[in-house]
């Protein structure tokens, strides 16, 4: 096995096809072929199954992919740390935050940060939901991820950071906390199940005995602001999102309590990919960032705290 053949491997298994991997990887058709016929023999196992859609890879194939793609980033990263030793710290460094939760609020902070005490080091933020960010970080894809969620996966780990309550956020007479009995009959928009906010909120109602009325699935902060301003219901959201869907109706974001629901914000990473110097870097700079926002009670709807993680 050698890395060229690697290298193609990968780029195959990422576009999903020969012919556009031949066009990227600027080599015949024919010859990249005849590479990944030789990688096949070397490892004596088919790694690729030719389809009318493209390609696909078997088993064994998935198998080396995830591997390829440790390899190669270690490779990458060996090459510039000896490029950057002179300049410091150097490399990139590939970091989730989860739409939706407090994990919004290190963008811009983090790159500031970075850039300020670490130029050499070339930030990748992916804002998608938890479960792909899960999976990029499985996959040797992604370095670290700042999501809900600390239930035990196979292959990471999760750090607690902090905890943010939920809200209700709609038009409303009265102010102050809601206990949650009260939200039985109230029309909510929700995200689907498979979302930890979804999750937290039907299993808190359950333990209270109340069936939630979804008037429809939404996951949109843009939408969920239209359809709460236009009067058609209401709906719970974290402490960082529900200031934004509020706007500037402050008023309209009630504290649920009795029980109070809390969503985890943890630090995603792999519980056997050591991270690279950059991405050590990164860690301790979320962690210290998220270490302030915590202290800062400015960004929270009725300018409480957070509770301990």
């Amino acid at each position: 096995m050698n890395f060229k053949r690697l290298r193609y491997f990968a780029k195959i298994i990422d576009v999903g096809s020969l012919t556009q991997a031949a066009d990227l990887l600027h080599i015949a058709q024919p010859a990249l072929s005849q590479q990944i016929a030789t990688l096949e023999a070397e490892v004596r196992q088919q790694l690729l199954v030719r389809t009318k859609r493209g390609v696909i890879p078997t088993e064994a194939g998935k198998t080396l992919y995830r591997h390829a793609q440790l390899i190669l980033r270690q490779c990458e990263q060996a090459r510039l740390d000896m490029a950057a030793d002179s300049l410091g710290v150097a490399g990139p460094v590939s970091i989730g935050l989860a739409p939706g939760t407090a994990a919004s609020m290190l963008a811009v902070p983090l790159i500031r940060t970075v850039r300020s005490s670490h130029p050499g080091i070339l930030l990748y933020l992916n804002e998608n939901y938890g479960t792909a960010l899960s999976e990029l970080i499985m996959n040797g894809r992604m370095d670290l991820a700042v999501l809900y969620g600390n239930r035990a996966v196979h292959g990471l780990t999760f750090l607690p950071l902090l905890q943010e309550e939920l809200f209700l956020v709609g038009p409303s007479n009265a102010a102050g906390p809601v206990a949650l009995s009260e939200l039985a009959g109230v029309e909510l928009f929700l995200p689907r199940q498979y979302n930890v906010v979804r999750k937290l909120v039907d299993d808190a109602l359950a333990r209270v005995g109340v069936v939630p009325r979804v008037g429809a699935e939404v996951e949109s902060a843009i939408t969920l602001k239209a359809l709460v301003q236009a009067g058609l219901g209401a709906t719970v959201l974290p402490a960082s999102m529900a200031r934004e869907v509020a706007g500037d109706n402050t008023g309209w974001c009630r504290r649920i309590v009795e029980p109070v629901i809390e969503a985890p914000l943890t630090l995603c990473q792999s519980d056997h990919l050591p991270l690279s110097e950059p991405a050590e870097v990164v860690r301790t700079v979320v962690l210290n960032l998220v270490a302030e926002l915590a202290a800062n009670r400015s960004w929270l709807p009725d300018g409480g705290g957070p509770a301990a993680p």
